[in-house]
């Protein structure tokens, strides 16, 4: 499925395909643009020991990606994400010979950069399930950084960042309020804007202060931009509810560690310390762990009360001696025993 690409098409295949797997279910943080990524406690995900799968420009100024993806033009983000050898790089092959921004490096040249082909063919029930090796393509950052994460082996993923909803800014909330206009939670902001321009507000006086945080990071869009991501956003949550059950027959947990998402009515949310805490139980924690004793001690370190452990091969599983046995090579020249050969009938 993922491949490098050199300039000239030569084409090598990377065996990745459930490569983080692991005995128990592998998680890693979804990491998305949303607001609410400034307000968490951005030190406890970054000192987690789980990687951080970021897309676009989520993440930029807070923590460094170990895997990143984009659906976007590769003009639209940095070129340190591109030519920083830690991170490994996620993109559709349309993009590989695409220049990394303010370099002459093409984006196949790039350090740790794995390419995929896309398919139109998936369903909701089949979300997950990759045609002919073909990624699914729903035409989004988010949704392809959930599938990649998949195919990579991870079976549990803590959304941060990722609200799915802009909100109008506090001066336009202000203004409505003066015309009796009144915002819902998590209102698509469409709806809220036409109930605003019913109520006599005008288009220009909305556009005017429409100048909100709709980012974590440093970036803003126009009125009539904001409000077709804030519906596309909409429609991404409405694409993972309906493949809930592709989710769960998949063994994929989404778990949102964001509040106030739209997401939060459709999956089971939690706090960033409890997952913290649920991720340091089934891990350990890299910051409190002591070093103390490793080189000098004692080398068992069995779980105290630990019952008793055998390895048993399957039931039906032949001796090892059984389980090949040596068949006679057709190429390979028989010497038969010598015959007597007699000259006459009465020897």
């Amino acid at each position: 499925m993922f491949y490098r690409l050199e300039t000239d098409g030569a084409r090598q295949e990377v065996q990745l395909k459930n490569f983080y797997s692991g005995s128990n279910s592998s998680a890693c943080w979804i990491i998305g643009g949303g607001v609410s990524l400034r307000e968490l406690p951005i030190d406890l995900i970054r000192n987690s020991p789980l990687p951080k799968f970021g897309m676009n420009l989520a993440g930029s100024g807070l923590l460094r990606p170990n895997f990143w993806t984009s659906y976007d033009p590769t003009a639209r983000f940095h070129r340190s994400i591109y030519l920083d050898p830690s991170i490994v790089n996620f993109l559709h092959r349309s993009r590989a010979m695409d220049l990394v921004p303010e370099s002459t490096a093409k984006v196949c040249d790039c350090p740790a950069t794995l390419f995929f082909d896309r398919s139109r063919e998936n369903s909701f029930q089949d979300f997950l399930q990759p045609q002919e090796n073909l990624l699914p393509d729903w035409q989004d950052s988010f949704l392809q950084t959930i599938q990649i994460a998949y195919q990579l082996g991870f079976r549990r993923l803590y959304l941060a960042g990722c609200e799915m909803f802009i909100s109008p800014t506090e001066q336009q909330l202000q203004l409505a309020e003066k015309h009796d206009v009144h915002y819902e939670k998590n209102e698509l902001l469409k709806s809220f804007v036409e109930r605003c321009y019913q109520a006599g507000i005008k288009k220009s006086e909305l556009e005017s202060i429409n100048s909100g945080a709709q980012y974590h990071f440093d970036e803003s869009k126009e009125l009539g931009a904001t409000i077709q991501t804030d519906f596309h956003y909409f429609r991404v949550a409405q694409y993972l509810r309906l493949a809930r059950k592709a989710l769960a027959l998949s063994g994929l947990q989404i778990v949102s560690v964001t509040p106030s998402s739209r997401l939060n009515d459709y999956f089971r949310y939690q706090s960033i310390e409890t997952t913290v805490s649920e991720i340091q139980s089934d891990i350990g924690d890299p910051v409190l762990e002591s070093t103390r004793g490793l080189y000098t001690g004692k080398l068992d370190r069995t779980p105290l009360a630990l019952g008793p452990m055998r390895d048993f091969k399957p039931h039906f599983t032949a001796p090892k001696e059984q389980l090949v046995r040596p068949q006679p090579d057709p190429r390979k020249v028989i010497d038969l025993p010598e015959v007597p050969v007699y000259l006459n009938e009465n020897p």
